[in-house]
């Protein structure tokens, strides 16, 4: 099976896989967001996330591999009354905008092999404005005990010393490690090691 052929089985299950709340740790940062800047929401699936960012007033542009999910995306978007622009595209291969966020979201896009993934935090780097702010929620190595969701090689989860190497180019870094019950609809239930990044380009 491809991996778009997987994406949109995935997204084809009734309903809304990761629910159609905002991710918890997004939310929590909703003091940083200001109505009327620019934000990408990076694989932004089902758009629960992409769907927040326009209720606080953001233009976003949402992008997402998967079509089935763009459309459930839209669906979602129309029934809280928020625009969004949608951009179907493989990350790993997209041609990143240079230059024009103020605000990119990446929660739990741990799809990236350990070769591919300095290219796509660099893609996630140039999209931003300087000064622009990258929120990102991920999964530790630690999950793997747990088993509630995220990627089953350990390669693919995200240490401290991981994400201060790839952004020590950032102006400031703010990271916390815990373990927190997650409930995002079926696919992310229980609890999990997590990691929250709070980066100013």
């Amino acid at each position: 099976m491809s991996e778009l052929a997987h994406w949109n089985e995935r997204f084809s299950a009734p309903g809304y896989v990761f629910g159609t709340e905002p991710n918890a740790f997004l939310k929590s940062q909703a003091h940083r967001l200001r109505k009327g800047q620019t934000a990408l929401a990076i694989a932004d699936g089902e758009g629960r996330n992409g769907v927040f960012l326009a209720e606080q007033g953001l233009d976003v542009l949402s992008v997402d591999f998967s079509p089935v999910a763009i459309a459930k995306a839209r669906e979602l978007a129309k029934a809280r009354g928020v625009t969004l622009r949608y951009e179907q595209a493989d990350v790993l291969n997209w041609r990143w905008p240079e230059g024009q966020f103020d605000v990119a979201v990446a929660i739990f896009v741990q799809f990236a092999t350990a070769e591919e993934r300095p290219r796509f935090f660099a893609g996630m780097k140039q999209a931003l404005k300087p000064g622009g702010l990258l929120l990102m929620q991920a999964y530790r190595p630690e999950q793997l005990a747990y088993a509630t969701g995220g990627p089953k090689d350990v390669t693919q989860l995200y240490t401290r010393g991981l994400l201060e190497a790839e952004f020590a180019d950032f102006a400031s870094l703010e990271i916390h490690e815990h373990d927190s019950a997650l409930q995002e609809g079926s696919r992310h239930v229980g609890m999990s090691a997590l990691i929250d990044f709070v980066g100013t380009k």
